[in-house]
């Protein structure tokens, strides 16, 4: 008998999971309350690398390349190659992050080593590299639309049988799983839920408790010249090539978010103090800020995401900032799990009570 799953959320993750379960036999379908790709999805900076210290994220990121990469050669979706330049200009805890990382990314087969000022402004010379303290670059990194990921994995998704429906927004139950619309039950063998910020009261109305807050992130596009991918450690900035110049924006906001009611756009000061940063750190800088928006992360206490089944579902969420980047490989890995599969360990939902209070910490800061 065929196994019918419903995902619920339409972003990188749950059309990649939805994509996948598809390609293994499954019934899915996929329930999305706004346009596939158009919620978190499309607010994300886009950027993809295997620079991690942990060989679980190393090997999840390194899975996720492959799979872009195989995307890109084979449809309309473009991965762009580009280096990932990640640096500190002052002393301090961030240097020693830099250098520890790099070398247990180094045991980990990363393709990354550690470059001084003159290498960078040999390499980059679009740079301001004069004020670095320590800087490290990583070789297999890219960039690309997260939208046009989401929108790509579905399409191909409903190609395989997929039913994939938009603007229809649902609530879960379980036990036994299914999936509300208007009040009007469907039944399912499994029920994943991967719907960003929404996941967690999602599942509270299910009676499901995760360990999850949304906060807000904020991003603004510039023009300007070809860059690399660049992560400031010291200023706790990053910015990355876009078709038009610039993508840049900066740190996580400390406090939760409640993602029915939260500031879609930028605070007004977020494009001027991103300005300077990109002026005090490109050469002959004249490219033109927009207005920014802002786009909602979710966070765990550990960092980890949360992966794998939960209260009589399964759960997809939890990404610090990294869901893009980790959506082939995590998409990949929740689908083979529903289908009797293993799970990451160190992923797995029931590793908390669920109740828990924590501080949120951004996914780029170093360890």
């Amino acid at each position: 008998m065929t196994h019918r799953v419903a995902v619920v959320g339409g972003g990188a993750v749950g059309a990649t999971a939805a994509h996948d379960l598809a390609v293994r036999g499954a019934d899915v379908t996929l329930y999305e309350r706004g346009e596939i790709g158009g919620g978190s999805t499309a607010r994300a900076a886009g950027i993809a690398y295997d620079a991690f210290a942990e060989d679980i994220d190393a090997a999840v990121a390194e899975r996720s390349l492959q799979r872009f990469r195989a995307l890109a050669s084979a449809s309309r979706f473009q991965f762009n190659e580009t280096p990932y330049l990640f640096f500190a200009t002052e002393a301090g805890p961030e240097v020693d992050a830099i250098r520890e990382s790099v070398e247990r990314m180094g045991h980990n087969g990363r393709d990354v080593s550690l470059v001084s000022p003159a290498e960078i402004r040999q390499r980059f010379p679009q740079l301001v590299s004069d004020d670095i303290h320590t800087a490290a670059v990583a070789e297999n990194a890219g960039v690309a639309d997260p939208e046009s990921y989401a929108e790509e994995m579905a399409a191909r998704a409903a190609e395989l049988g997929a039913d994939v429906r938009e603007g229809v927004e649902v609530a879960v139950r379980a036990d036994p799983a299914r999936v509300l619309v208007a009040g009007e039950g469907e039944a399912y063998d499994d029920v994943l839920v991967a719907a960003g910020a929404h996941t967690k009261p999602l599942l509270a109305d299910a009676g499901v408790p995760v360990a999850l807050e949304a906060y807000r992130v904020q991003a603004v596009r510039s023009g300007g010249p070809a860059i690399p991918t660049l992560y400031d450690a010291t200023e706790g900035y990053y910015a990355r090539p876009a078709r038009t110049g610039i993508l840049a924006g900066d740190g996580a906001e400390s406090t939760a978010s409640d993602p029915e009611n939260w500031k879609e756009t930028a605070d007004e000061g977020f494009p001027g103090r991103m300005a300077r940063r990109l002026h005090g750190r490109l050469l002959n800088f004249e490219g033109r800020t927009g207005t920014g928006w802002a786009g909602l992360c979710t966070a765990t206490p550990d960092g980890n995401p949360l992966l794998g089944a939960v209260g009589g579902l399964y759960v997809a969420a939890g990404w610090h900032g990294h869901g893009f980047m980790r959506a082939p490989a995590l998409g990949e890995a929740i689908a083979e799990a529903v289908l009797g599969g293993k799970t990451i360990g160190p992923f797995d939902p029931a590793r908390f009570d669920g109740d828990e209070t924590f501080e949120i910490v951004e996914g780029m800061a170093l360890d």
